[in-house]
């Protein structure tokens, strides 16, 4: 990459736990889309392992970034935008998700669902980001997978509950219309834990066994055995293929990128 694309481009970096990947647009590239993993050192902060990422790290280093994307898997909480008060939000938050202290928070508006999501950031961590980028901007790694799927409820006449997983995460939601119906982020360690809370909002929201979707998506290591499991409980489970859900876009042949980085660069 040229230092004059680099320093009008932006670079990004998902942040989600302890993982850390740097990507970029990279229209020289088959796929578009440059991706690198970073491995971390558990026995650094975040923060630490992404000030030495900045400075070894081949992606980081090719060429004279001045911008970056950060995108943070954080927990986060919605507001509808219509009762969303910027003075409250820090309050707000730590009231709701405890265990934050050090963190600044952060919000951004989806306009497509009346919402407002609010989440934070590590001092520490924001601090070296911005002593090493002249222009930031932060967003949620969930906002770009709820914008695609909240489409994709538009299709069919089903009701749908989708789960969205990453790291040991799973982020489970449903809209109606133009807002959220559900939202609700859980620990998911084990296979057993994922049926668990999937089943719980099932039927939390009334879904029919026989008629209503259940849509998955992400980094799911128990996979086929969890499919197996939904089966006794609901007909209508699936995983979203990438492939198939973009087209075939070039971007989907990236070896290990996550559903959320897909969606952010294709916009869909």
């Amino acid at each position: 990459m040229t230092n004059e694309l680099s320093r009008q481009a932006r670079l990004t970096i998902r942040i989600d736990g302890y993982a850390l990947a740097f990507s970029a647009v990279a229209p020289q590239t088959e796929q578009g889309v440059v991706y690198s993993p970073y491995t971390v050192k558990s026995t650094m902060s975040i923060a630490a392992n992404l000030r030495q990422a900045l400075k070894e790290a081949d992606l980081p280093n090719d060429g004279e970034w001045k911008r970056a994307h950060v995108m943070l898997g954080t927990p986060v909480m919605l507001v509808p935008t219509e009762e969303f008060q910027r003075e409250q939000a820090s309050l707000l938050y730590q009231h709701t998700i405890t265990g934050m202290e050090g963190h600044t928070v952060i919000s951004n508006v989806i306009p497509p669902l009346n919402a407002v999501a609010v989440y934070s950031i590590h001092k520490d961590l924001r601090t070296v980001i911005e002593d090493h980028f002249e222009d930031v901007k932060y967003n949620h790694l969930c906002i770009p997978v709820w914008n695609n799927l909240h489409r994709r409820s538009f299709t069919g006449q089903r009701r749908k509950l989708y789960g969205y997983f990453h790291g040991r995460q799973l982020e489970v939601f449903a809209f109606q219309q133009n807002r959220f119906r559900f939202f609700n982020s859980y620990q998911v360690p084990r296979m057993k834990d994922a049926v668990y809370f999937l089943m719980y909002v099932w039927k939390q929201l009334g879904m029919d066994q026989l008629k209503d979707e259940l849509h998955l998506v992400g980094t799911i290591a128990y996979r086929d055995e969890l499919l197996t499991e939904l089966h006794q409980y609901v007909q209508n489970a699936f995983v979203i293929n990438p492939t198939a859900e973009f087209n075939r876009a070039p971007i989907t042949q990236v070896k290990d990128m996550p559903y959320d980085l897909m969606a952010f660069y294709l916009k869909s």
